[in-house]
């Protein structure tokens, strides 16, 4: 058995994520992960954050499947209209990545 998201595993980001989102958007959600939920609650191995507006400044959403709770955590970075309005983190058990919805797809 293995612990999910142990920050000591290799992270990585997709090429569409890399190519849709500032850098660091991508570390905010590694950041949020290891500092505001792990260890907090149970994690699953997929995790789902949604890119939102939040008066021109970006809000990533929390969520996983099967689990009543959320949360949202407000970022000082500038929302774009070309970011993605959400993006999964996935442990395989040996590697994390942050995808798209349709990476994901693509995978199963």
């Amino acid at each position: 058995m293995f612990e999910t998201f142990d920050s000591n595993r290799s992270r990585y980001a997709s090429v569409g994520v890399v190519s849709s989102l500032p850098g660091e958007l991508i570390d905010s959600i590694w950041y949020i992960i290891d500092l505001d939920i792990k260890g907090v609650i149970p994690l699953n191995n997929m995790l789902s954050f949604g890119v939102i507006n939040n008066n021109g400044h970006v809000t990533m959403h929390f969520s996983q499947d099967d689990d009543s709770v959320e949360m949202g955590v407000d970022l000082p970075f500038m929302y774009s209209t070309e970011f993605p309005s959400e993006v999964y983190a996935y442990d395989d058990g040996t590697r994390q990545t942050i995808l798209l919805p349709s990476e994901i797809r693509q995978r199963g």
